[in-house]
């Protein structure tokens, strides 16, 4: 297999920042929308933080949180029960060749947002920032 000659990083190409993104989009709006027949999902409000998608475009994980963050385990349940469902809504709405299967988790970055504003908010660290 030959090398992709515009791409040597180890980060994502910008096509699959695109595509992400373009899922990212496409998944938040269905979920705000109600799009998805089942009254126990779109009774939760979720947010879409990420998505990331493999090197082939195959595989696209979206990385989710409830809001508030109450009933994390059953909205992944209920996101992996209608994946079916969303990947061909989002194939539907997206020019691609083949629509990606969809994986679930949970956003962990308002957990580390939480965590990083503890530690500067610590004695000594805010010590060593104001010198």
């Amino acid at each position: 297999m030959a090398k992709n000659k515009f791409h040597d990083g180890a980060g994502p190409s910008q096509r699959q920042l695109k595509v992400g993104e373009l899922i990212r989009r496409t998944l938040a709006q269905v979920l705000a929308r109600g799009d998805v027949h089942d009254p126990e999902l779109n009774r939760m409000s979720i947010t879409v933080g990420e998505v990331r998608v493999t090197p082939d475009l195959k595989i696209a994980t979206a990385y989710v949180m409830p809001l508030g963050g109450e009933g994390r385990e059953d909205a992944i349940k209920l996101l992996a029960r209608h994946k079916g469902e969303l990947r061909r809504i989002i194939g539907k709405n997206l020019t691609l060749k083949y629509a990606p299967d969809l994986r679930f988790r949970l956003d962990q970055t308002f957990d580390q947002m939480d965590e990083t504003r503890r530690l500067f908010n610590q004695d000594n660290v805010r010590r060593d920032l104001e010198d």
